[in-house]
């Protein structure tokens, strides 16, 4: 990779990266595994923020209301953290990103900014209703991830702002979730349509939370809200499946690429959704 960058910083701390971001922007990395493929064949011209020695940063730790995920935290890090059975579509995404050199390197945060519309990290973020937590020289914010990503490779991070967390609310430990994806061979592909459900059961069996989400199929990835209400108070061991509409898929926009059809996209969507179903009833 050819490199005449004007500078290459790399702090030790939280507060000297949001200083420097503070006097100009810098293009963030840490795993840089977005960061270099988009620019083979060309100089990295830009000024570079490496944050991958803020401790700070990394990890995932247990708080009252919720499990928060540093920013810098590897995709093999979330495989292998002892989590409640609700973040299994998130370690099953984690294990469908690249291959393991690239799970050892790509970062949660690095995933939801690259803001892809084929991220396998958002689908499960999503329908988990994680919140990113924001960080500045002169504050921090949270927004909801469905805010945060606004459309391809675009989000709502200002330039002197990184993101320093993912905040994942506590659900019951009876909850469920599962992640199905589909693309044209089993490993190291980009999706053609990706789905993550997350079911939270109250003591009598009955759904009392549900976060059903799709990804690939739109510029951003989508909750589909119409099923969403539609599976509230149903009893988790019955048919769920029978409960999906195509109806419920008008949110999205697929597109027709080289990959599917836009018609084959929505279809795709819509076995998916009742095959992960399914697999939690």
């Amino acid at each position: 990779m050819n490199v005449s960058v004007t500078a290459y910083l790399r702090p030790a701390s939280l507060e000297d990266a949001l200083g420097v971001l503070a006097e100009r922007p810098l293009a963030v990395l840490s795993g840089g595994t977005d960061f270099y493929p988009a620019r083979v064949g060309r100089l990295v011209e830009e000024p570079v923020l490496d944050i991958s020695q803020i401790e700070e940063l990394r990890g995932i730790q247990e708080e009252e209301q919720h499990f928060r995920i540093g920013a810098t935290t590897t995709w093999s890090e979330v495989v292998q953290t002892p989590l409640p059975g609700y973040f299994d579509c998130l370690k099953l995404a984690a294990r469908e990103i690249g291959g393991v050199q690239i799970q050892n390197a790509g970062t949660v945060a690095g995933n939801i900014c690259n803001a892809s519309p084929a991220a396998d990290g958002v689908p499960p973020l999503l329908a988990l209703d994680a919140e990113v937590e924001l960080a500045s020289s002169t504050g921090r914010r949270r927004l909801p991830l469905a805010d945060f990503i606004t459309g391809n490779r675009a989000t709502r991070r200002d330039v002197g702002e990184l993101v320093v967390a993912v905040c994942v609310p506590k659900l019951n430990r009876t909850a469920r979730s599962t992640f199905l994806k589909l693309g044209a061979r089993r490993y190291l592909v980009i999706s053609i349509a990706m789905v993550a459900v997350v079911l939270d059961v109250d003591e009598t069996g009955r759904i009392t939370h549900c976060g059903v989400s799709v990804g690939a199929c739109s510029p951003v990835a989508k909750r589909i809200g119409r099923l969403e209400e539609r599976l509230l108070g149903q009893r988790v061991d019955s048919d769920l499946a029978a409960f999906v509409e195509v109806e419920d898929l008008g949110v999205l926009s697929p597109i027709t690429d080289v990959r599917a059809g836009d018609w084959y996209r929505t279809d795709a969507a819509f076995t998916l959704i009742r095959r992960a179903l399914s697999a939690l009833s």
